[in-house]
């Protein structure tokens, strides 16, 4: 039985802070109109509808009526009149009312006769008509529109998404996408991280070679998203960490600490990093230079909050020398902490010069800084504490921790959906402006945009109902889940595009496992031999490994060089799309050890495994569903080319190109990563390739043949 949201309940996600059902319902004809109110037209607010957060509203009322127009169009196909004069029954009505009740974002909805939606700005009348667009989409006619009244507001002020735009370069189509989903979820701010250790995606002509045009934003770009976030009701906000998270500025400036006569050591950084993943903030220069970055790109965005990152600074370097001769000589310093906080300081002048507030992630706030005050204008991005409550005294806070999506085998971090439906309490506390979904990309640089959408999509619209409608949710999260999946996409969202199969013969992906460099846009910023990459010859997914646990480069494999792995959490990540039946999967594959659970190839639906758990055999298995093993156990010490070939409901094992086995069930061919966050194999990898087809027994010999062993 379906599960469904509880009686009374509208199809409407966020649900309203407040709903009181009329019954019956209000039926859309090709009669209906929408009505702007003469005096609302050409205004964007009301003096009680303007506040610092969510910043500025950029629509007029008039602008609004006619995207609400095409909006209704897309989902009913009726064409309603923007007009004026007095609304009639069956017409939608859009007015701006001074009432500070409502403030910036929220709404009156009243659908007892005229659909009525007023509100103190168009923020908060663009929400309005999410919420009557929302009940015609889960309407069975897409025409009729359930009688109530609604007074709704949100609970909290900041309803974020964040994205790590800096180790992966999303496209702008899903960004577009992803403001429209935000707009109709009533998410107000997409944070989009621009800066980090292996890339800096902000591309202007001010700073030649600092961003690759091919994976980058130039202004038209950035532009051109503002244009559509201001229809949305989306306010677009950058962020550019600094000093920490900052090799790629380091090598394009020569400003870090690794860089240099007497150059701090990598006993004084974190122990996967080299010294220049920090700016070196002794240096004046480093300053001026990140002063003039953070000045040009602060103009390019028109969002309240501009982000500095200034987190997970190593502890390590007041160990440095360059850094206790700049303590000692300078009066106003006496601590790593000072030196940190002067530094945000000076570039929170530059952001505040521009009408804007300074964001950081937590962390400078551990480090004593007896001198230095942080300006009491920054605002926290609050990743440790409980997520509910603020922790930091004095300044205001965005809570995120609670809400990361880093789906990778060694972070592996999901947010929990049930906490987030059945217990969650979104804080109201003056000094806790909101909260953030937040994604980041570490260890998934090439990862597909769908990828991540598919973790984040249902979070997100948790993230939403939540931060909006501050009470406990009703009903089940299987009735929440069903609810959004009724109400569905909003209009204009483009259907995502999957890679095209390739079905010519040719491989789709080969993974090498030779030494790679990473490619144009992408900086290496750890120490080797860490999270190396994963080149894709064929194809264009290329993967990682990790910080920790990671798999080494060594010589001896088939062709050239080979994976080792030797610990449960070795992997490589992908963060490629599963692919249907039919496929070929083939890898040569030299075990080492016995192990209880092997996992070659992994998603969150299956994996194909080297040893099945239970049986020690190879096999595959659909999680949640059933495990298979075909009656082939793989030799230790030894390479085998082993190969999968998959048509719907049946799949056939190949060894060194001979049968060995067959079971009659398939699974789409699993391309998150190499192992799972518990289990990896232990032994060498080399040479992996997969077809978007299945090969013939006598192309799968020929494959073997190839590589003359």
């Amino acid at each position: 039985m379906a599960a469904e949201e509880p009686p009374g309940t509208p199809s409407v996600v966020p649900r309203p802070a407040e709903w009181n059902a009329l019954g019956g319902a209000v039926a859309l004809t090709p009669r209906s109109r929408i009505v702007v109110d003469a005096a609302s037209g050409p205004l964007t607010a009301t003096p009680s509808g303007r506040r610092e957060l969510p910043g500025p509203a950029r629509q007029t009322v008039r602008q609004l009526a006619r995207e609400l127009r095409d909006d209704i169009r897309r989902v009913t196909g009726l064409d309603p009149r923007v007009t004026g004069g007095k609304a009639a029954p069956g017409d939608i009505r859009l007015a701006l009312t001074d009432d500070r009740a409502l403030g910036a974002e929220g709404y009156r909805f009243d659908s007892s006769g005229v659909i009525a939606i007023e509100a103190a700005s168009t923020h908060g009348l663009y929400y309005g008509t999410r919420t009557l667009l929302q009940t015609l989409r889960a309407d069975p006619r897409h025409r009729d529109v359930p009688r109530a009244r609604s007074t709704d507001r949100p609970t909290q002020r900041v309803r974020m998404v964040h994205l790590d735009a800096s180790r992966k370069f999303w496209q702008v189509g899903y960004l577009e996408n992803l403001i429209r989903r935000m707009g109709d979820l009533k998410l107000n701010t997409l944070f989009l991280h621009l800066s980090d250790a292996e890339g800096f995606r902000l591309n202007s002509p001010k700073f030649p070679g600092l961003a690759d045009p091919a994976s980058s934003y130039d202004r038209a770009d950035i532009e051109r998203l503002k244009a559509l976030a201001a229809r949305q009701h989306v306010q677009l906000m950058p962020g550019i960490d600094v000093p920490g998270h900052a090799t790629v500025l380091s090598e394009a400036f020569g400003i870090g600490f690794g860089t240099g006569p007497n150059p701090c050591t990598d006993a004084q950084t974190h122990s996967h990093l080299t010294p220049d993943w920090t700016l070196d903030i002794t240096d004046p220069r480093t300053t001026r230079v990140t002063q003039k970055i953070v000045g040009e790109f602060a103009r390019w965005f028109d969002a309240p909050l501009f982000s500095i990152g200034a987190d997970e600074l190593p502890g390590q370097l007041a160990q440095c020398d360059r850094v206790k001769r700049a303590l000692a000589a300078d009066p106003d310093v006496s601590t790593l902490g000072d030196l940190v906080k002067r530094y945000i300081n000076a570039l929170d002048g530059v952001v505040r010069a521009q009408g804007k507030r300074t964001a950081v992630y937590n962390g400078s706030e551990h480090m004593p800084a007896p001198q230095q005050r942080l300006d009491p204008s920054v605002v926290f991005l609050t990743w440790e504490g409980t997520g509910t409550e603020p922790v930091i005294p004095g300044h205001d806070e965005i809570a995120i921790g609670k809400f990361y999506v880093t789906p990778n085998n060694y972070h592996n971090l999901y947010p929990d959906e049930a906490w987030m439906h059945g217990t969650w309490t979104p804080s109201t506390a003056p000094d806790m402006l909101g909260s953030g979904l937040a994604n980041w990309a570490d260890y998934k640089y090439w990862s597909r945009d769908g990828y991540f959408e598919r973790h984040m999509a249902g979070p997100r619209a948790l993230m939403a109902d939540r931060s909006w409608n501050g009470t406990p949710a009703p009903g089940t999260l299987d009735a929440f889940r069903a609810l959004t999946a009724k109400i569905g996409d909003p209009p204009g969202v483009l259907p995502g595009t999957a890679p095209p199969r390739v079905d010519d013969g040719r491989p789709s992906h080969h993974w090498t496992f030779d030494q790679a460099s990473y490619p144009k846009g992408w900086t290496y910023a750890s120490r080797p031999p860490n999270t190396l990459m994963a080149e894709d010859v064929a194809g264009d997914l290329p993967g990682t490994t990790y910080i920790i646990n990671n798999p080494a480069l060594v010589e001896g494999g088939v062709r050239g060089q080979a994976f080792r792995f030797d610990h449960d959490r070795d992997g490589v990540g992908f963060g490629g799309l599963d692919l249907t039946e039919p496929w070929t999967a083939s890898a040569w594959v030299r075990l080492t050890a016995r192990t209880p659970d092997a996992v070659l190839l992994s998603s969150k639906a299956g994996a194909l495994k080297l040893q099945q758990y239970g049986t020690g055999k190879v096999g595959l298995t659909r999680y949640g569903v059933a495990d298979h093993s075909f009656d082939y156990t793989l030799p230790l010490d030894r390479w085998v080319r082993l190969t999968w070939v998959t048509e719907p409901g049946r799949t056939t094992l190949y060894a060194d190109g001979e049968r060995v086995g067959a079971v009659g069930a398939s699974i789409p061919l699993p391309l998150r990563s190499v192992g799972t966050p518990s289990a990896s194999l232990r032994g060498d990898l080399d040479e992996l390739v997969t077809w978007d087809e299945p090969l013939s027994a006598d192309q799968v010999r020929t494959d073997f043949a190839r590589y003359n062993r």
